[in-house]
């Protein structure tokens, strides 16, 4: 995947029926390596791959609930690369 910054973000009313939907294809995407978001203005491909880092959060604020779920990973050619040799020694 090509490295540079790109945000997607889609903000609508749905149904329960049709969030279940979107989280199902957004699981099947994460099981297979590639998630893909579009609509009408703007597309996002993600390529999950090893550890996936999971933060769920649940708030309740008087008539206002929320979920959040937060999925992020480290994509291996932008980690820095560490290329120093390990010595061990004992006295």
């Amino acid at each position: 995947m090509k490295n540079r910054d790109t945000r997607f973000k889609h903000e609508s009313l749905q149904d329960s029926d049709s969030i279940q939907q979107i989280l199902k294809v957004i699981t099947k995407g994460i099981s297979k390596g590639k998630v893909t978001f579009s609509d009408e203005d703007d597309e996002i491909v993600m390529e999950p791959e090893g550890l996936l880092q999971l933060k769920v959060t649940a708030t309740r604020e008087e008539s206002r609930h929320r979920i959040n779920v937060r999925i992020s990973w480290q994509v291996e050619e932008d980690m820095p690369k560490k290329q120093k040799s390990l010595s061990v020694s004992s006295t």
